[in-house]
């Protein structure tokens, strides 16, 4: 069953003003369009991999978790039976609510799959960004954690941890802030001379938070986020990327280039040339200028059409040509180069001497005409992590869609109205359901004759997010019973309110029951730094 099976609403209207494309990630925007995101952003279908995906979660499923950033490098890893991770955090500014359980339960399935979960808390954001106390912050962290133990995390299995507490993560903070910079901070997250260092501080904390699993092992990560917090996950990609040792490409001659469109040109040359190459002819960086031009009446075998079809036309064939044309006679041959950006010299000789096969030692980079990109990268990683570097894996993201407020509009923890708390009374939660804004229509006999509006519906969110569980065939039947006019919103609102309570007092039953668990955590409670 895919996402078209069961649909899921964009979660909401945009709030007034809001730009749906502003990822904020501590703004209140929230996305009126997915699809944007795709174009504007790239980040992919979720659809597009789902069939990778062993056992896929009911959020996958259905189309709640809607888009990813390379996450098939998680996919293959979990594939493959080797080492992957997952991390998220969780800024403890009130109760958690129904919307964090996505996240408790796609960390707790990733741990499920066999992968190194982490849960960590977000305190040091939470007092620099929002400004709670410290007495606020225990208060609401223990609830967090133990609502995610309650619904299956293993802390025996996985890492919990406070921000402010994990001197190895700040450690590694301060290790990236030295690759960070204010015009970054700038044009990622809108900060400007207003804006106090701590805020900044603890944005390089949560880069330390998402590449902090890899301290023990390179490997790939996953971050669960909704898209508000996909500037985060990119960060830390770039930053993953600056501090690594090494960077692999592939190349076609001595020189470099400056773009992947300039390296598009010379491979769409080379493969043009290799067909009309007679055997034992060597093609050279001349033939390719030739070829670029058009001229080709002293290269006779060589295919004579210009090349005009390959991503962004000529402005890389116009930066590439002089390139060309300044090597001359030096041979066109693909190989894999390697890019000395941090390494030290030690590190860089060690390269050198593991690199087997026919290989070409410049200042600056190798290169090697044997080994294919994969085995490329993964002897860089190998090198840099042998010699004191941290290898890192670019981290990768999945996001969900952002639910509905029962009230319409956004969920959030600071209106009460809008959310169900795992911590509300079961009663509570029955009754707020019972209040819960509908997509059905103005009569009865108006809902039967038009069908109703699941779609616009914070009702059959509760369904598709929560109460129908791992159960598709409930959910579809809500959907189309709800559409085709069957299911009357007053019947609706009922049986997911009973739901909503039998969930409730499952839930805070298990909290009773992890409360000994927690104390048996080596999470700090209470902090120190509370006065």
């Amino acid at each position: 069953m895919t996402g078209d099976d069961i649909p899921a609403t964009d979660g909401g209207t945009d709030t007034d003003g809001a730009d749906s494309l502003a990822l904020d990630p501590w703004g209140s925007s929230t996305v009126s369009d997915y699809r944007k995101l795709f174009e504007e952003f790239g980040i992919e279908s979720f659809e597009d991999v789902l069939a990778d995906v062993p056992n896929p979660h009911y959020l996958m499923r259905r189309a709640i978790i809607f888009g990813h950033r390379d996450y098939r490098r998680v996919l293959e890893a979990m594939r493959d039976d080797e080492p992957f991770a997952a991390l998220s955090g969780f800024m403890p500014t009130g109760d958690p609510h129904i919307g964090h359980k996505m996240v408790f339960d796609e960390i707790i399935w990733h741990q499920e799959q066999g992968g190194d979960a982490t849960a960590l808390i977000a305190d040091l954001e939470a007092h620099s960004a929002r400004g709670l106390s410290w007495a606020e912050i225990d208060e609401h962290a223990r609830d967090y954690l133990l609502s995610l133990l309650a619904l299956g995390f293993d802390p025996e299995e996985g890492t919990l941890y406070r921000q402010s507490e994990d001197r190895e993560v700040q450690d590694l903070a301060f290790e990236l802030g030295i690759e960070a910079n204010f015009s970054e901070f700038q044009s990622i997250y809108g900060f400007d001379g207003e804006t106090d260092v701590s805020h900044m501080q603890s944005v390089v904390t949560q880069m330390a938070d998402i590449l902090g699993p890899q301290l023990d092992e390179p490997k790939p990560t996953v971050v669960p986020v909704g898209p508000d917090q996909d500037p985060h996950v990119r960060f830390a990609r770039d930053l993953a990327a600056r501090t690594r040792y090494f960077g692999v490409t592939e190349a076609y001659a001595s020189f470099e280039v400056s773009s992947d469109a300039e390296r598009a040109v010379l491979r769409d040359a080379y493969e043009r040339l290799s067909e009309r190459a007679p055997e034992g002819t060597t093609i050279r960086c001349l033939h390719a200028a030739q070829l670029l031009e058009g001229g080709l009446d002293a290269v006779e075998w060589a295919d004579p059409a210009p090349l005009d079809d390959v991503a962004d036309g000529g402005d890389a064939e116009a930066t590439v040509l002089p390139k060309l044309n300044n090597a001359g006679m030096e041979p066109l041959r693909p190989r894999v180069r390697f890019l000395d950006r941090n390494a030290t010299e030690e590190a860089f000789e060690a390269l050198i001497d593991a690199v087997e096969g026919e290989k070409r030692v410049f200042e600056g980079h190798v290169d090697s005409f044997d080994m294919d990109r994969a085995d490329a990268e993964e002897l860089a990683r190998e090198v840099e992590v042998d010699h004191g570097g941290y290898g890192f894996v670019p981290p990768s993201g999945i996001y969900h869609r952002f639910m509905t407020g029962l009230t319409g509009g956004k969920m959030s923890s600071s209106v009460p109205a809008s959310h169900i708390s795992l911590l509300d009374d079961p009663e509570t939660g029955y009754e707020k359901v019972k209040a819960a804004t509908t997509g059905g229509r103005q009569s009865a006999e108006e809902q039967r004759e038009l069908g109703g509006e699941p779609d616009d519906c914070p009702v059959y969110e509760l369904y598709a997010y929560l109460l129908a569980a791992d159960d598709d065939a409930f959910a579809e039947r809500v959907y189309e019973e709800c559409r085709n006019g069957e299911r009357l919103c007053g019947d609706c609102k009922e049986q997911a309110a009973e739901l909503m309570r039998e969930f409730l007092a499952e839930h805070q039953e298990k909290r009773a029951e992890v409360e000994e668990l927690l104390a048996e955590t080596d999470i700090e409670l209470e902090s120190p730094r509370r006065r």
